[in-house]
């Protein structure tokens, strides 16, 4: 199974540390990646695809950077970097496009609300009126990868994801409490029409 992220990885590595160590530091993620993925058991299908396409490969990062002998501080500053100033602003910029379609609010609340109902990749339970919706995540392949690959302090990331992702948008709001990766019982959701 060809891994996409692998690509923006590879070029962020290069970027950030020059070819040589971009390159070094590449070979052991992609190492890393490979035994993280057949260490990953009792998962359906589905979790194991995106698992493998989204959140393993970044697990794989992380874990690279710290087995290279990065500082603490460093190994959360190019995390950090690669989860917002990438992944996140990637993940912004499609929504925002996808907003000038008529409509947006009410296709994305139903589209969004269908996912939560019926997805593995989370335990949910949702509510909806006219103008909002909520969902309220009591577990999360996200939280769990990183717990059962003992970096659950790595989650904090993929919620800030969220925060930058949904932030700033002209047709839906976004606000949330807590999230099970910042050490909150659940992930609480609140997204409503602006």
């Amino acid at each position: 199974m060809k891994i996409k992220q692998q690509k923006q990885i590879k070029a962020f590595l290069a970027e950030s540390f020059g070819n040589d160590r971009g390159e070094k530091l590449f070979e052991m993620q992609d190492k890393a990646l490979g035994e993280i993925i057949g260490n990953t058991k009792g998962k359906t299908e589905n979790q194991m695809k995106t698992l493998i396409q989204t959140i393993l490969p970044r697990i794989a990062l992380y874990k690279s950077f710290i087995a290279a002998g990065l500082s603490d501080d460093d190994v959360y500053k190019y995390m950090r970097k690669y989860m917002l100033e990438i992944v996140a602003a990637k993940k912004h910029s499609s929504t925002v496009k996808m907003e000038i379609v008529p409509g947006f609010y009410a296709i994305y609340s139903r589209v969004f609300l269908k996912i939560m109902r019926t997805t593995d990749l989370q335990e949910s339970v949702q509510e909806h009126g006219k103008d909002y919706f909520n969902v309220t995540i009591t577990k999360c392949l996200w939280h769990t990868a990183c717990v059962e690959n003992g970096c659950e302090e790595l989650c904090r990331l993929f919620c800030d994801v969220d925060d930058v992702t949904y932030g700033g948008l002209k047709k839906i709001g976004f606000t949330r409490t807590k999230t099970l990766g910042y050490g909150g019982d659940c992930c609480d959701f609140h997204m409503f029409r602006k």
